[in-house]
């Protein structure tokens, strides 16, 4: 996706929106010098040009009963686009799944899982990772601290 061209307006937008996304769109408005009407466009505008992706909680893993969470780097056994996009696919229905990349490198993804403990960790890893086909080899990191620092905001 190329850049999208974003005005200071724009760029003020996204910044509160990174440190709160719960803001009402009054509050935002206020923060950021707009009419409530004018600010609303904007962000539909932000939407509509993939510049926000979505709105989303940040739920502790921890407080819903996963306490423990792991980074899960996957090499495929063949790095095709079928195998990619079955994986990709796969990674969808996985509820333990918080996120995924897929990378270049040794390793062609990395997943991070959330789960109760490490029993539910080593059945995940066997029922959901090793035994798929297009998998070739798994190594799993446990995670002592996460931490999301904020959302990507425009520098200038």
């Amino acid at each position: 996706m190329p850049p999208v061209r974003l005005d200071d307006t724009d760029r003020a937008i996204l910044r509160e929106l990174a440190r709160d996304a719960s803001l009402t769109n009054r509050a935002l408005a206020a923060r950021v010098s707009l009419s409530p009407s004018s600010c609303l466009a904007r962000v539909q505008r932000l939407q509509r040009n993939g510049v926000i992706r979505g709105i989303h909680a940040d739920i502790t893993p921890a407080a819903i009963g996963r306490g423990l969470e792991a980074l899960i780097a996957i090499r495929l056994r063949l790095h095709t686009t079928d195998a990619v996009a079955t994986l990709s696919t796969h990674l969808h229905t996985i509820p333990e799944v918080v996120s995924y990349y897929h990378l270049t490198g040794v390793d062609d993804f990395l997943v991070h899982v959330a789960v109760a403990d490490t029993d539910e960790l080593r059945a995940l890893v066997l029922k959901a990772f090793t035994s798929r086909p297009e998998i070739a080899r798994t190594n799993t990191s446990l995670v002592f601290h996460y931490e999301r620092i904020s959302g990507v905001t425009p520098i200038a």
